[in-house]
């Protein structure tokens, strides 16, 4: 980390508390249930209860983790709407590597003014003040 960065100021919200359950059918992914809780940790009702799939993808790179929340009124709900979810989440973050790899492939590099003497004419090519042009 570089000295002159700031630290991130590290807090939690009282008021923005949810209890994390972990449901899982072992093998296709797993449901988060977050229910909001009030600071005491007693259930909020005025706040949603929320559902989030997990799952990954085995690629040549290694393991990519996916995260997309379900919209869903019950867990029932949330794991039937899993696999329709899990599929656009997939193909949004693919279209999102393949976005990345055009980006990085046109991607253009500018020598500094200079640079590309010392690689074509040797030292002496290098020491020819700019703009002028030597025909052998």
């Amino acid at each position: 980390m570089a000295g002159n960065e700031e630290v991130a100021d590290l807090r939690m919200d009282p008021g923005a508390l949810y209890r994390e359950e972990v449901f899982s059918d072992r093998g296709g992914g797993t449901l988060l249930r977050l229910t909001p809780v009030d600071k005491n940790g007693a259930a909020d009702a005025k706040r949603k209860v929320l559902y989030v799939g997990q799952a990954q993808l085995l690629t040549p790179a290694g393991t990519l983790p996916l995260s997309f929340e379900i919209d869903a009124d019950s867990l029932e709900q949330a794991a039937q709407r899993f696999g329709e979810i899990a599929r656009r989440a997939l193909q949004e973050t693919m279209d999102k590597l393949r976005e990345l790899r055009r980006e990085a492939g046109s991607s253009i590099l500018i020598p500094e003014a200079g640079a590309a003497a010392g690689l074509t004419g040797g030292a002496h090519a290098a020491m020819m003040p700019p703009g002028k042009i030597k025909l052998p």
